[in-house]
């Protein structure tokens, strides 16, 4: 017969060398992720299609308020792809396709002025889309991005200050990652959007925070 006291001790052991297992896996990760850091290097980021990572990301837009202060409404539902090319931002092109439903201003009844017909029509214009056409380096890392945009059936140029923030692998799911924040400016009267100016700025500050993966 088997000694109860040493098929304890085995099962003792071995549920300790899995908590040791477990520890150093996690010890590991922590210290991937405290220690982790990008590369600004362009250069460094294999060519290839990205999408917007769908946990990563931010799209606002900001208008005047009666002079009082700058009023946010951002999106909660944003899709974008990157073609990333050798030569970096200059040969590279981007698409983004945003969700004029998924407005949110953290005031249900303005959600609902703002997508409505006076304003962004979501019910018959629902995507509020852009595609890149051009890039103007203006310093290392950074330049201006020019591309249509298209809001509730008008297209018109815009342009972007875009700055790379860096590239690396992700340190917890290991997926290759780039970076972006970029910001710019329309006026709303060019897309048809002039409803309650000037008591609604015209000037509309767009706010971008962007990561894409590889994939």
């Amino acid at each position: 017969m088997h000694d109860p006291r040493l098929l304890s001790r085995s099962r003792m052991l071995g549920a300790g060398l899995l908590t040791a297992f477990a520890l150093s896996i996690s010890a590991c990760t922590a210290l991937s992720v405290v220690t982790h850091s990008v590369s600004p290097d362009e250069a460094s980021v294999p060519a290839g299609r990205y999408q917007l990572d769908p946990h990563h990301w931010n799209v606002s837009f900001d208008v005047d308020h009666f002079k009082y202060s700058r009023f946010v409404m951002r999106f909660d539902k944003t899709t974008a792809q990157l073609n990333w090319e050798t030569g970096g931002m200059d040969h590279s092109t981007v698409t983004v396709d945003i969700d004029a439903t998924s407005l949110d201003t953290n005031v249900p009844l303005l959600d609902k002025m703002v997508k409505g017909p006076d304003m962004l029509d979501v019910e018959r214009s629902p995507t509020i889309h852009f595609v890149s056409t051009a890039f103007k380096r203006t310093a290392d890392n950074k330049g201006v991005l020019t591309g249509d945009l298209t809001i509730r059936g008008t297209t018109r140029p815009v342009t972007l200050v875009v700055t790379f923030n860096g590239h690396a692998p992700n340190p917890l799911t290991k997926q290759q990652t780039l970076g972006f924040s970029a910001d710019g400016h329309f006026s709303r009267a060019q897309f048809g959007l002039s409803t309650w100016y000037p008591a609604v700025g015209d000037d509309v500050h767009v706010a971008i925070q962007a990561e894409f993966v590889e994939g």
